[in-house]
């Protein structure tokens, strides 16, 4: 029996193992890096062990650290959770050669599907169906588009897209480099790109009696940059054959590498209905959420019962209903999802759905790990029921801090594309992603005009009242690179507002606006944190920017300057590039690193290297100067 559990992870997985633990009786430790000393996975746990330091590389990466905690601390099991070392052989094996219990599986199925290359040979042999690979170096355009995947981990991270083949050896060489960084193995392999293709998995679960399940598909199609968006389960749409097709050709995965514990299997199915394995992921997902709550299992609880010992039921449960989740992440959808820090001052989502998260009220997201903030999870009798219900949740929540993917969230859940479950596909966001970014306009300012109201209570209730002509009183709030100016009057006979004819007030104070709109009753709660200003109602939230009447004249850059976008880390700058060279417009100049991901920033026009003033490892912060590129100037007609 297992009493002590320590998690080698952080964030919504460390919480989320611990919520089965203390429901089980079983003891927790958790291990944390010097920028999650108070993270909500820590103040949670029985017994917490710093790891010091900040990059993954020198903690959460750290299995001898990890494995000196667990002993230390009197800990009896390891949950790896997902990423970091959830699917290192050599850590399971250390684990266990220290006397530990891993719940998770054996290190020789781990080897087995590490390597993504491996895998695929092991599962050809089993009868799984497969995508052929294309050798790099006799690629013709007839096979493109073409991926480039890393050979280990996974994430999005080391894949490219290649759509023209003069591009195919420099891909080839970036995804090198990023998996080496990312992963500690730069191996890389090429197959075909399917266009209109869904990604869909089936959860399976193994005993060590020879019992294996296979729970049900997910459709994890929605994604940006590789890594999913919103999953679902079941998959919809799948013919009863196909789903057969694939539970068969999950078990058959399983029982070839004597799988033990949660697992996933993942396929591409084309639009003509065929399907090709991908990968197996040893360990539990992101979005096993959507299963538990069709199965109504819990499967942590399970894996904990799998690595005691202990047999499955023959058969699982039957599934009910319908789940979707959408991850919540910190990052800008419009602006190329970079990624964004700052202080969470409010997470609360409204009853009826389930909340898993990493983060709590007054917590800060830094720049060292990923930028997930929360799954939202809505079950319902039925697909339709299911989507409005977590399209609503999202809508009403408060979330106050760094910007977010909510607006995204809300606005694909309720496209025809995703409303209609046959039209799935990888390709969502980038046909989808301008029209689902687009700023609120008239929608905005209303929100805009409330902000407005509830900071005029705030200076004084009386003080905007006139009974002689007056000038208005002006606010400007920034929103999606849209400035809202706002110009009203206060006045005996109520408001008297620019460009809203249609609006009146009803009550206002510093938290709370009350509007009639177009003869409409409409309720808007303010809340403030320095310039920010967000304003949330039953219709939708926005977040605002105040922004100075008189702005600052000396708050300029001088033309052609690169601003990192995101705190992060240099961790590239392109072969050979230095100060006076020639530039082209979109030529790549160096790469960031930030959450787990790598942006990289172009030169904006043609032109002239004036200034490099970074070099590869410094970090720098948001708004630090990274390059200068000085357009050439005009030269005078004849």
């Amino acid at each position: 029996m297992i009493r002590s559990v320590l998690v080698a992870n952080r964030g919504e997985i460390a919480r989320r193992v611990f919520r089965t633990c203390r429901e089980l009786g079983i003891a927790t430790v958790a291990v944390h890096s010097d920028a999650d000393a108070g993270a909500p996975h820590v103040r949670e746990a029985d017994t917490a062990v710093r790891l010091p330091g900040d990059a993954p590389a020198d903690t959460y990466l750290r299995g001898d650290l990890i494995v000196r905690a667990a002993l230390a601390a009197g800990a009896d099991a390891v949950h790896p959770g997902y990423g970091f070392l959830s699917e290192n052989a050599a850590f399971a094996a250390a684990v266990a050669e220290a006397g530990l219990s891993w719940i998770g599986p054996p290190p020789a199925a781990i080897e087995a599907m590490a390597s993504k290359t491996r895998a695929k040979e092991l599962m050809a042999a089993a009868g799984v169906p497969l995508l052929a690979p294309v050798d790099p170096a006799a690629a013709t355009k007839a096979e493109l588009p073409l991926l480039v995947k890393a050979a280990a981990g996974g994430g999005g991270r080391g894949m490219r897209l290649v759509t023209e083949l003069a591009d195919l050896e420099g891909e080839l060489r970036a995804a090198e480099a990023e998996a080496a960084a990312a992963f500690g193995d730069g191996e890389v392999f090429v197959e075909p790109y399917v266009v209109g293709g869904r990604h869909v998995e089936v959860q399976i679960l193994a005993d060590a009696h020879g019992t294996v399940w296979t729970l049900g598909t997910r459709d994890c199609s929605l994604q940006r940059r590789h890594q999913k968006v919103i999953e679902e389960a079941p998959a919809p749409a799948l013919p009863d054959e196909l789903r057969d097709t694939l539970h068969r050709a999950a078990a058959r995965a399983a029982r070839a590498i004597d799988y033990r514990g949660a697992g996933t299997v993942e396929f591409l199915v084309t639009t003509d209905g065929r399907a090709y394995f991908l990968e197996m992921n040893t360990r539990l997902q992101v979005e096993h959420t959507v299963t538990e709550e069709i199965y109504r299992l819990d499967l942590v609880a399970l894996q904990v019962r799998v690595a005691e010992g202990r047999p499955l039921e023959a058969r699982p449960p039957a599934p009910s209903g319908h789940a979707v989740e959408a991850r919540l992440y910190a990052e800008d959808p419009a602006a190329g999802w970079q990624p964004q820090t700052g202080t969470l001052h409010r997470l609360a989502l409204p009853d009826g759905v389930r909340l898993d998260s990493g983060v709590t009220d007054g917590d800060t997201i830094g720049v060292h790990y990923d930028p997930m903030l929360a799954k939202v999870i809505a079950w319902a009798p039925s697909r339709d029921e299911a989507v409005r219900k977590l399209a609503g949740a999202l809508e009403r929540a408060r979330i106050h801090g760094p910007a977010t993917n909510r607006e995204l969230l809300v606005r694909s859940l309720r496209h025809p594309e995703f409303t209609d479950a046959g039209a799935l596909d990888t390709g969502f966001y980038d046909r989808n992603l301008a029209a689902l970014t687009r700023p609120g306009g008239d929608a905005a300012a209303v929100f805009a005009l409330a902000a407005a109201l509830a900071d005029a209570h705030g200076r004084s209730r009386f003080s905007g009242f006139r009974n002689v002509p007056s000038g208005p009183q002006v606010k400007t709030y920034a929103h999606a690179g849209t400035d809202h100016e706002i110009r009203y009057r206060l006045t005996r006979d109520g408001l008297l507002a620019e460009d809203f004819p249609g609006v009146r007030l009803l009550s206002h104070a510093p938290d709370e606006v009350v509007l009639e709109v177009d003869g409409l009753r409409r309720q808007f709660a303010v809340s403030r944190h320095g310039d920010r200003v967000h304003v949330d109602a039953p219709h939708g939230s926005y977040a605002f920017t105040a922004l100075p009447r008189f702005p600052d004249p000396t708050a300029r850059t001088e033309p052609g300057s690169l601003l990192a976008p995101m705190p992060g880390t240099v961790v590239r700058i392109a072969p050979g590039l230095a100060e006076g060279d020639r530039v082209e417009a979109g030529q790549p100049l160096l790469w960031l690193e930030a959450m787990k991901m790598e942006h990289k920033i172009t030169a904006p026009a043609a032109g002239t290297l004036t200034a490099l003033p970074v070099h590869t490892g410094r970090q720098v912060e948001v708004g630090a100067l990274l390059a200068v590129v000085a357009e050439p100037a005009a030269t005078p007609a004849d």
